[in-house]
């Protein structure tokens, strides 16, 4: 049976990791081989020829998923029908801006967006923040689009972990396909915990975990996390351009594991609203280890913490927890 295709929203679509995107979804890495697509592009009026521009491309590429393409500055327009919602316009930092600064523009453009999703998006859509400050701009398009249940709202830390399965299996010289079960604790900032403790790595003679194939715990605790951590800037400073190619397929993986399921035995982090678990305050949305099955993830449960993560993953949730006081002090 020929599937009804399925309506994806990306904001800031005339951007660098829009770009990057939009053919990945056309191409089926998202959603899935066999799952016709209905694009919709929003950007800024500044950005409308850009983003014509990108459309006259995705009907140059030919996709045969592709079943139609919106391309618009109207973000009522842009929200109706869809089912997934890719949010990665924003108002970046520039130099010499406060935190605050950034913080005021970014609450404004989520309020707005909110409010077109929770009037013109499909009942269950499924909802992710790409642009920074993400965990907090994903909690503010929470408050402002009640209808969408809370579960639907996550932020992007999927590249956070990819880079961690990255790291290892450069640090170890195996395919990062045999690395597994990493985590983002927290943040998409420099104070995210990434997390190898219960990671393992697959072998000839079994899954052996990634802290004992290692064995340098001064690497994992120190320079390991920190290039995680860093590694955007680090990104920024190579090609004078943040990472694109890389948030653009890690969206992809987070929806794709979020929709199909993610594979028996592996968890991957995903940003969601936190109800308590592992004692992060409930109320902030928090980058925990999920499972994904019929489209519904869940916080995995249970896993061992020692003194050195709960630090780090309290730090993390006390930036997060002043990120949230800022917004709001921002809507007011």
């Amino acid at each position: 049976m020929a599937q009804d295709p399925v309506r994806v929203l990306v904001t800031g679509a005339a951007g660098q990791i829009g770009y990057a995107l939009v053919p990945m979804i056309a191409r089926g890495v998202m959603l899935g081989p066999d799952q016709p697509v209905i694009l919709h592009m929003l950007d800024i009026p500044p950005a409308a020829e850009s983003l014509n521009g990108v459309k006259m491309e995705l009907v140059d590429a030919a996709f045969p998923l592709l079943k139609g393409v919106v391309a618009t500055t109207d973000v009522a327009e842009a929200c109706a029908g869809v089912s997934v919602a890719v949010m990665v316009g924003g108002f970046p930092r520039k130099e010499g801006m406060e935190r605050k600064d950034v913080m005021t523009k970014n609450v404004s453009i989520y309020k707005s967006q909110a409010s077109a999703l929770e009037l013109h998006a499909a009942p269950n859509c499924k909802v992710l923040v790409v642009a920074n400050p993400a965990n907090t701009n994903a909690l503010i398009l929470k408050e402002f689009a009640p209808s969408i249940p809370a579960k639907n709202i996550t932020c992007l830390t999927r590249l956070d972990h990819n880079r961690a399965l990255g790291q290892i299996s450069e640090r170890l010289g195996v395919q990062v396909c045999d690395v597994k079960n990493a985590i983002i604790w927290g943040n998409h900032s420099s104070t995210q915990y990434p997390d190898v403790n219960h990671a393992t790595v697959k072998t000839p003679a079994g899954e052996k975990p990634v802290r004992g194939l290692v064995s340098d715990d001064a690497w994992l605790n120190g320079e390991f996390i920190t290039t995680v951590q860093q590694r955007g800037a680090a990104i920024i400073k190579a090609r004078k351009l943040s990472s694109a190619l890389s948030a653009a397929s890690a969206a992809c993986d987070h929806i794709r594991d979020w929709v199909l399921g993610t594979p028996e035995g592996t968890w991957v982090s995903m940003g969601v609203y936190s109800d308590g678990s592992y004692n992060v305050p409930a109320g902030l949305i928090y980058s925990f280890p999920v499972t994904c099955k019929h489209g519904e993830w869940s916080i995995v449960q249970g896993l061992p913490i020692d003194e050195f993560s709960r630090k780090k993953m309290d730090a993390t949730a006390e930036e997060l927890s002043e990120e949230k006081d800022l917004a709001y002090s921002c809507l007011s």
